[in-house]
């Protein structure tokens, strides 16, 4: 995590998206920028929350680890997303782990001065209240997808969106076959069945195995096969 000394900057990020009337303005000079490398954690489950994040560039990813160490991959994020609202707001500790997918670039603000500037101001709580309904909504809809999709096109939405960025170009960067135990509890399939389905996309000449990883080779196939992301 690099902290962005750059008011300029964030200024622009704050109109790029529309975000200046959202924050009250002596909270204004209270907002951070900070940046974030590919696989970087933003936050991590457990910890204590003292900030609030809304994502201005770039993806990351989400999920869930259990006490038997097993993780959950819960979605992909892309801008404009706000982490850390559920926790501001009920008071309790960061629920699930953050993880930069891409490059990604946060607005961050400490709790202490939205309590102090924030909690009375309209806008702000209007904001807070369509992002978190608007959260419902995609968990509603990612639940449907899940279900209604076979095994194939839901694999293939996970790798499309584990290798792409923000705007849906691809990041040049291997996928380790290690997280495809990942994928399997995402998707709600067995690790075997996804085993078998990476065989079919590497017959397709979708998917290529090399050294321990996953190198996507046609993802225009794949995107066929998808029609339409799942997991964002």
């Amino acid at each position: 995590m690099n902290e962005i000394q750059d008011q300029d900057q964030l200024q622009i990020y704050l109109r790029e998206h529309g975000l200046e009337s959202f924050f009250p303005v002596e909270l204004l000079t209270h907002l951070s920028l900070f940046a974030y490398e590919r696989g970087e954690l933003i936050c991590s489950q457990g910890d204590r929350s003292h900030q609030l994040f809304v994502l201005v560039k770039g993806k990351i990813k989400i999920y869930t680890t259990s006490t038997e160490g097993k993780s959950l991959i819960l979605s992909f994020k892309t801008p404009l997303e706000i982490i850390g609202d559920i926790e501001y707001i009920r008071g309790i500790d960061i629920i699930n782990t953050v993880e930069a997918v891409s490059t990604v670039v946060m607005v961050g603000v400490h709790y202490r001065w939205l309590d102090k500037y924030g909690r009375s101001y309209a806008p702000f709580l209007q904001f807070l209240l369509d992002i978190i309904t608007d959260k419902f909504y995609k968990k509603s809809n990612f639940l449907s997808f899940n279900m209604l999709h076979p095994v194939e096109v839901r694999l293939a939405s996970y790798l499309l969106s584990v290798s792409s960025d923000e705007f849906g170009s691809f990041v040049d960067s291997p996928i380790s076959t290690s997280s495809l135990r990942d994928a399997a509890n995402l998707i709600g399939t067995s690790y075997r069945h996804v085993n078998r389905v990476i065989q079919k996309f590497c017959a397709e000449g979708w998917v290529e195995r090399s050294k321990g990883s996953l190198v996507l080779k046609n993802k225009e196939g794949l995107r066929a096969l998808t029609g339409q992301s799942i997991y964002e």
